[in-house]
């Protein structure tokens, strides 16, 4: 006897929370990815009941309307080409499910998104950052989680949600390495450099001891490097986000220049342009796609040139 599939939800949400129960099981989707999927989704079944229908029904002039009125609000080329991608897999996971006969979004071409970099950081501007670092915070137990927070994410580009979420056992030791888990719970190892185990080893004995305090007060251990008082546990990214931006106004560097996300690049771009190997990169960074790790590349291109207009027996001046 054949299992007859479950009918489709019979409303929006139970369409979205359907879906994203099925995408976190079967890919481990990150929390933040979730989140973004159901951000994107809510939109677009708003906007189909604005106009009188719903997933059930939509078709590809929906989609394309749909994607039209984002450009019309403004959103940029990014924006909409992820929620074409998120309505895609929805009618995807629809479709497998027996809910739709067709997936209204599969033919449709997206806006495509840029793939550019924030203006780089120089290495004069991380240096400025992290001395900064070390002068900034109200405490001395303030400054030494910011020096071994900016040192930390510098020396190993760590996503911003990787970095406040590490859990302190990751460094214990002195560790050479420390195991990061990325998206959808994927794990790669990073090199520490000694500036970061320094920061750390400083940061560690701080931590250590407030949280002997804590516990003599009865209050309950955490497991982060980073405590925070939020109900994760740790500090969050917005908190980190802000610092951030303060440190920059201390070290005299534009906070509009100045992210987690930056900072990230730094990492990569500098790494690039001291010779390492772009697979390298890639491995460190948690890449699962090369061609993802190949936009730093467009910071070789001065310097590449300078070598040539250098070194190259037909680019010197003739005498």
């Amino acid at each position: 006897m054949t299992a007859t599939a479950p009918p489709a939800p019979t409303t929006p949400d139970g369409w979205i929370s359907t879906f994203l129960a099925a995408h976190a099981a079967d890919l481990g989707a990150a929390r933040n990815t979730q989140l973004g999927y159901g951000r994107d989704l809510r939109d677009f079944a708003a906007w189909l009941a604005h106009r009188g229908t719903g997933f059930a029904a939509a078709n590809r002039n929906d989609v394309e309307a749909y994607l039209v009125s984002c450009e019309a609000n403004g959103l940029s080329k990014a924006t909409r080409a992820r929620r074409l991608s998120s309505i895609r897999q929805l009618y995807r996971f629809a479709h497998d499910e027996g809910w739709r006969g067709d997936n209204p979004a599969i033919r449709i071409k997206g806006p495509g998104a840029m793939q550019r970099l924030p203006d780089a950081l120089g290495q004069d501007d991380v240096t400025r950052l992290l001395d900064a670092a070390r002068r900034h915070g109200r405490s001395p137990a303030d400054r030494a989680r910011n020096t071994a927070l900016l040192e930390l994410l510098y020396a190993t580009g760590m996503r911003v949600t990787e970095l406040v979420s590490l859990p302190v056992a990751a460094v214990r030791g002195d560790p050479r390495m420390v195991l990061v888990r990325g998206k959808g719970d994927k794990e790669r190892m990073v090199p520490l450099s000694g500036p970061a185990r320094s920061a750390l080893s400083a940061w560690l004995g701080v931590r250590d001891a407030a949280e002997d305090a804590a516990r003599k007060a009865g209050k309950p251990a955490t497991r982060h490097l980073f405590p925070g008082p939020g109900a994760e546990g740790h500090l969050t990214r917005q908190h980190f986000h802000l610092m951030l931006k303060d440190i920059a106004v201390a070290a005299g560097v534009s906070p509009s220049r100045v992210t987690p996300h930056a900072l990230r690049h730094a990492f990569a771009t500098h790494l690039l342009a001291g010779g390492a190997d772009l697979r390298v990169i890639q491995t460190l960074l948690g890449h699962a796609d090369l061609s993802t790790t190949e936009i730093y590349t467009h910071v070789l291109d001065e310097h590449l040139k300078a070598l040539v207009l250098e070194h190259h027996p037909l680019a010197k001046a003739k005498t």
